[in-house]
This record gives C-alpha cells, sequence and structure tokens, in this order.
C-alpha cells in the first residue's frame, strides 16, 4: 500500500499530485501534507489524483475536511485527473456538486 505525494506551492494555489492508493492506511500522510495548507487558508488547492489507482471513504473523507477549512477562508478545492471509476464516487455521494471535480475554473 504506497502512496506517492508531490506538493509544488504556485502564486495563488498549491499543486498537488498524489498517486497509488488513498485509504484508511495511506490517507494520514497525504493529511499531513494538506493540514497546514487548509488550516493557514491563504492557497487554493488542486489536487492532481491522476495516478491513483484506488480510493476508499477515507479518502473521500479527507477530501471533504479539506474543502471545508478550504471554504472558511473563501478558498477552493479542486480534484483533477479523477479517472471515470473514482468520479463515479464523487457522483455517488454528491461531493461532485460541492468540489471542482475535473475542473480547472470555479463555478
Amino acid at each position: 500500500m504506497n502512496l506517492t505525494i508531490d506538493s509544488q506551492k504556485h502564486d495563488t494555489y498549491y499543486e498537488i499530485k498524489v498517486g497509488g492508493e488513498l485509504d484508511v492506511y495511506t490517507a494520514p500522510k497525504l493529511r499531513e501534507v494538506l493540514m497546514p495548507i487548509r488550516t493557514e487558508g491563504l492557497y487554493d488547492i488542486h489536487l492532481n489524483i491522476k495516478d491513483v489507482t484506488y480510493m476508499d471513504s477515507t479518502g473521500l473523507g479527507l477530501f471533504v475536511g479539506t474543502l471545508k477549512d478550504l471554504n472558511k477562508n473563501n478558498r477552493e478545492l479542486y480534484v483533477l485527473g479523477v479517472n471515470a471509476r473514482i468520479e463515479r464516487l464523487f457522483d455517488i455521494t454528491g461531493l461532485k456538486e460541492l468540489m471542482h471535480v475535473n475542473e480547472t475554473e470555479a463555478k
């Protein structure tokens, strides 16, 4: 159960690329990267999960918590590179209506 994370700061957002399996065992590793960015509230987050091969509800919960913290500071969460199988999770849970999934511009 491996998870790779690459974080890069830009002028107005952080770009975070994630690869591997995002589940109950690996989510804490991503949480460690996201927590200071989301609580600081100064940047949007562009989370590229193109290379994520599996994601469970723990990953979705992490995204929801991140979105809540960002929204407190009028910041946005963009989840990019979502494959069809994982996008279905966003559809079923209604999360696709709350965050920017495979969108590069705000709604």
